[in-house]
């Protein structure tokens, strides 16, 4: 089957590797049927993985049809229409006290993983994909909700909505998203579903800002948005802050951004171990600071019926669809920020 396969720094090529069979019996497949690129991914292109392996199939989002399940599996069958979960729950022991609370998510012998990082779970940019634990890590396309919204809710909507979680974020609150990328866009949207009365967006490519306007958010220029954030609420800055880059400029114009009893919520992926958390300017500013990768089946209940009844329109941010084959032009484009490329769908 074709698949996308790391090789190298920006060296994304489309091979023929062998198709998938379940890996186990709790296991199913999944025929692809449109998959996505995410940010995160370009970690990986940029030669920043997270293992030393290459050679594998790279990718965490997609939805498609099941074709194959093991025996053990109990709520899907081979047709069923899909969205997978990119962050791969192996499922709770049962017996420790978070699973008996019913909380599986905390549970003290819980493994997790994600798609397309290494060998060990191969990834979604592929024309079929292996499941763990199908039963904790697929859903049925649910009924009003169309494929594409599916697709973009298996990473990067429910990260957004988490990022604003995170932050604090509801009625009256002002916020600062800094990062506009698909999901620092698709947080825009969730902070004013929390109930935000403002919304600042800064990011450095004058068109995402443009973007962010027509959510009715107030688009920033990132170099001179602390003093420009500053005379627009007359010095009191915001009081919560969304960080969906996770570089360490970004981190500490977060901190800045941020007023007196903020919080601060950042889930871009920062592999600089060597970062300094400004320790006496958070306490002086009594700042909350949390950093989080997203647990996506636990958000599903909520944004499930915020984007059925269109509250939350994450497809908009769909720019470009392209072949599976023609994968290594989709990153070129996206990480270039190319032709206005915002989401890229990549289709068998």
């Amino acid at each position: 089957m074709k698949a996308l396969c790391y090789r190298g720094e920006r060296d994304i090529r489309c091979e023929e590797i062998p198709a998938p069979t379940p890996r186990d019996v709790s296991g199913a497949v999944v025929k692809m049927k449109a998959c996505g690129i995410c940010g995160s991914d370009l970690h990986i292109y940029h030669g920043q993985g997270f293992s030393k392996d290459d050679g594998y199939c790279v990718g965490h989002e997609a939805v498609g049809e099941i074709v194959e399940i093991g025996s053990g599996v109990k709520s899907f069958k081979a047709g069923d229409q899909v969205m997978l979960a990119a962050s791969v729950r192996y499922g709770g022991c049962g017996v420790c006290p978070a699973c008996v609370g019913g909380s599986p998510v905390k549970c003290a012998k819980q493994q997790w993983g994600c798609y397309g990082l290494s060998h060990a779970l191969e990834g979604c940019q592929a024309e079929a994909i292996a499941v763990p634990a199908a039963d904790n890590n697929l859903s049925h396309i649910p009924e009003g909700v169309t494929a594409d919204q599916a697709l973009l809710l298996t990473d990067n909507l429910p990260t957004a909505y988490m990022g604003c979680k995170n932050a604090d974020i509801g009625p009256g609150k002002t916020v600062a998203v800094v990062g506009l990328g698909p999901i620092g866009l698709m947080a825009v949207e969730c902070a004013f579903v929390l109930g935000a009365s403002r919304v600042f967006a800064l990011d450095l490519v004058p068109e995402r800002r443009v973007l962010a306007a027509s959510l009715g958010a107030t688009p920033i220029d990132p170099a001179n948005a602390v003093e420009e954030i500053k005379s627009l609420t007359g010095g009191a800055m915001v009081d919560c802050v969304v960080e969906a880059v996770g570089g360490d400029k970004t981190l500490e114009l977060a901190i800045a951004l941020a007023g007196r009893g903020a919080t601060i919520s950042s889930f871009g992926v920062n592999q600089n171990q060597a970062f300094k958390y400004p320790v006496w300017t958070a306490f002086n500013k009594m700042l909350t600071f949390r950093v989080a990768g997203c647990l996506v089946q636990s958000h599903w209940p909520e944004l499930i019926p915020l984007v059925r009844n269109k509250r939350l329109r994450p497809e908009r941010f769909i720019t470009h669809r392209m072949a599976l084959k023609d994968g290594a032009e989709a990153y070129r484009l996206f990480d270039g920020k190319i032709d206005g490329t915002l989401k890229v769908v990549l289709t068998p």
